[in-house]
């Protein structure tokens, strides 16, 4: 039977300051109230498209909560302070929404630094990419949807595809692991097959490029079950980032608006079934499959754990990777850690205006997950009642 471990709130917030944790009570106070989020990303929106100066409140608030910087240098003090409690750090340059090739050579050129600058810092054992930011969506749709190119669409995917490839050489090259974010289903199947001409290119003796199962999607167990027959039969390796997905919403109203069935599992239970299945699946492969477990789920958390202890698979075997969002079920990953897992935070980073779609995108999340954000602030009041009674009894 696996020990319960996350309720030690003093791990959990031990690098927020008493200022910090009360404005972590306030946000997540706020994203408790769906309509307040609804309105908020409204206005957001409004005055961004209106030029109103909103920038500094942002970053004084929900900036700041969820990213760790505007540069990946900013983000260094934060970096170090986890990884002196065994949390390492994966960066994630997080702009988004972008149409023009000179921004997408310029992402490029944002991610192969931020490899470099990985290689060079052992508490950055991954690396991240989001594959509409080296290409436009609309391309990445239609090659999904497998319509005809034009001769210039044809030349805007070549770009594309090596623009993807030359990420995962230089991942390849300097021993950094690579994760590919997964978007919404209508442009996945182009991501799905690229990333595995990758994989099968860059994962022969070791995993380096990682694919991302959004496992709300009910057809993700046979998909991995599917790349695991393959990835035996071309002789390669499989890495697999797992999540519950992201994009919920936009794909049961896109699905309902064009009349076809949703690729999105009925129910939170059955999406938690099938995450589980997958997570199950690819534990029983370990040997072909290494896994990045990005889930703020605390029962599927502790699945792996007994999974990892039946099969006496050691806590710091690198083919098994926890992590957690940075700003978010802090109580998971600095428990893990303290516990001799290998834990880590995604640690979003960029300009402001930049990353502002993933902020909105982490408010309406929490305000939408049943039970998410009730227990984050369940346990920051418990952490705050602890302060509290620990400054009673010195001045009593």
């Amino acid at each position: 039977m696996v020990r319960k471990i996350f309720n030690n709130t003093k791990r959990a917030f031990a690098l927020k300051d008493d200022k910090e944790l009360k404005r972590s009570l306030f946000i997540f106070s706020m994203m408790n109230r769906p309509s307040l989020v609804a309105v908020g990303t409204r206005m957001t929106n409004l005055a961004l498209k209106m030029h109103l100066p909103v920038e500094g409140i942002i970053k004084k608030t929900i900036f700041k909560m969820f990213c760790g910087g505007v540069s990946q240098k900013d983000c260094l003090p934060t970096i170090k302070k986890m990884y002196d409690m065994h949390v390492h750090s994966v960066l994630d340059f997080s702009s988004e929404g972008k149409e023009d090739e000179s921004q997408f050579d310029s992402a490029l050129e944002t991610k192969l630094d931020i490899i470099r600058f990985a290689k060079e810092r052992k508490e950055i054992p991954f690396t991240v990419f989001k594959p509409t930011g080296l290409g436009r969506f609309a391309i990445w749709e239609k090659v999904s949807s497998n319509e005809e190119l034009s001769e210039k669409e044809q030349q805007e995917w070549e770009r594309v595809k090596k623009r993807v490839d030359t990420v995962c050489s230089l991942a390849s090259e300097l021993g950094t692991k690579l994760l590919a974010d997964a978007e919404e289903s209508w442009m996945q199947d182009a991501a799905d097959n690229l990333l595995e001409e990758m994989m099968a290119k860059y994962n022969q003796e070791k995993v380096t490029v990682f694919n991302t199962l959004q496992c709300y999607r009910w057809d993700r167990l046979q998909y991995i079950k599917d790349l695991h027959k393959r990835a035996k039969n071309k002789g390669f390796k499989i890495g697999a980032k797992i999540v519950r997905g992201a994009y919920m919403e936009k794909e049961n109203a896109r699905a309902e608006k064009m009349g076809y069935p949703t690729p999105i599992c009925e129910d939170k239970e059955a999406t938690d079934v099938n995450f589980n299945a997958v997570l199950y699946y690819s534990m029983q492969h370990l040997d072909d499959i290494n896994l990045y477990i990005g889930t703020h789920n605390e029962v599927s958390t502790y699945l792996t754990m007994q999974l990892m202890d039946e099969k006496e698979i050691d806590k710091r075997d690198d083919r098994i990777w926890f992590s957690q969002l940075f700003g978010m079920s802090d109580h998971i990953t600095f428990n893990l850690a303290l516990n001799s897992y290998n834990a880590a935070k995604l640690v979003p980073f960029g300009a402001i205006r930049d990353v502002i779609p993933y902020l909105i995108r982490r408010a309406q999340e929490n305000s939408s997950v049943k039970g998410q954000t009730g227990r984050e602030l369940a346990l920051l009041r418990e952490e705050k009642q602890r302060r509290d009674g620990q400054f009673t009894k010195r001045i009593s």
